[in-house]
This record gives structure tokens, C-alpha cells and sequence, in this order.
């Protein structure tokens, strides 16, 4: 059995695997083209992680966040142009993501005056960063929704 590591400011992978309850070498086994000393590199940060070896390391420890952690923190183009997804309650998603809705709703009018010209005037610029910035959230309360899917229910479902 291997030793418990005492190392502060350990990284997501590092945890991740802990968590799971791994040796580096058994998850060498089961992540099987990575071997325990890549690991140990990913996790000591001498190495970065590639976008396999997060996928992989994601279906092992069965910690689907590993992904978007890798994308919003790690990946060039991720770090643009996602956003981090947030881990939460499944009632706590649900009503985020009414409070948008309906938030949204009220705003569809105003929406469709600002669009209906092809044309976004300096005066409709505010309501419709506004409106963006609603619909980011939605998008944000679908992607945690989706995480908790992943976490909770049998992949066949």
C-alpha cells in the first residue's frame, strides 16, 4: 500500500485521485497509458496535463469536473471561452436556473426591439450586455445541471 501524502496545496488531480482512493501506482493500472510517474509529474505540476489524460483520469476517479476544470484553467482557448461549471445541489441548479428563466422572460420583449433591426444602438447596448449576461448564467445553471447528471445518474440513463 502506498504512503499518504502530507503535501499542502495539492492540485485538482492530486485530490482527485485521493479521493478515489488511489495509489498512484493503481491508477497507473487504470488509466493505463499513463504511467505512475506522469502522474506524479501532473500532480507536482512539473508536467502539465493533457486533454487524454484528463478524460481518462475523469472516468477513473468517476470526477467529471476534472473536465471543465481542465478547459477553464488550463486550456488556452477553454480559459476564453468557457465558463467554470459549479458543482452544486440539484435543488439549488433547479431554482438558479428558474430565477433566470424567469428573469429572462421579462426581458424577451425588450429583447426582440433591441434585435428586430439587425442593429444594436448605443442606447440598446446596455439592456442587451444586460440580457447577455442572463443568459450566461442559463447557460451556466444547464452546465451544472448537466454535471449533476453525470455525478448522480447511470451513464445508460
Amino acid at each position: 500500500m502506498g504512503k499518504r501524502s502530507i503535501k499542502e496545496n495539492k492540485n485538482i488531480y492530486f485530490t482527485s485521485r485521493e479521493e478515489a482512493g488511489f495509489t498512484r501506482a493503481e491508477a497507473s493500472e487504470l488509466l493505463e497509458y499513463i504511467p505512475a510517474g506522469r502522474i506524479e509529474k501532473i500532480e507536482t505540476e512539473k508536467q502539465n496535463a493533457q486533454p487524454a489524460d484528463v478524460l481518462a483520469m475523469a472516468r477513473v476517479y468517476q470526477k467529471p469536473e476534472l473536465c471543465n476544470y481542465y478547459c477553464t484553467h488550463e486550456c488556452p482557448i477553454g480559459k476564453e471561452s468557457m465558463q467554470e461549471t459549479k458543482d452544486a445541489p440539484l435543488p439549488e441548479i433547479i431554482l438558479g436556473m428558474i430565477a433566470s428563466l424567469n428573469s429572462l422572460e421579462k426581458q424577451k420583449d425588450r429583447l426582440i426591439e433591441i434585435t428586430a433591426d439587425g442593429r444594436i444602438s448605443d442606447s440598446e447596448l446596455p439592456d442587451f450586455v444586460h440580457i447577455q449576461k442572463e443568459l450566461d448564467r442559463i447557460s451556466g445553471t444547464v452546465d451544472s445541471l448537466k454535471l449533476w447528471v453525470k455525478k448522480n445518474l447511470p451513464a445508460d440513463t
